[in-house]
């Protein structure tokens, strides 16, 4: 509860999934809605197969958001650099 309070865990991925879910669930019922309302059944098709591959796109991209945050906050730590090492690794000049 800690975490949660002082903003240390994010809970924006989660929210980020069941939004996912919502978009898809949006999108196969409106590519059903308009390949049976009417004459429109390329369009409810176009929906209903690339809708929720242009939500899970989406959600993706927000979650790399939080990935690289994630991955910079190990380099700040320290917890990715071997033996110690804080920052990125030195090579010595040739």
């Amino acid at each position: 509860m800690n975490e949660f309070l002082s903003f240390r865990k994010m809970i924006t991925p989660v929210i980020i999934q069941v939004l996912f879910w919502i978009g898809v669930a949006v999108c196969v019922i409106m590519g059903l809605a308009t390949m049976v309302g009417g004459d429109r059944v390329i369009p409810g098709l176009l929906t209903l197969i690339l809708g929720p591959v242009i939500v899970r796109i989406y959600c993706e991209l927000l979650i790399l958001l939080f990935r690289i945050h994630d991955a910079v906050d190990e380099i700040r730590r320290g917890k990715a650099a071997p033996s110690g090492q804080v920052g990125f690794p030195v090579h010595p000049a040739p």
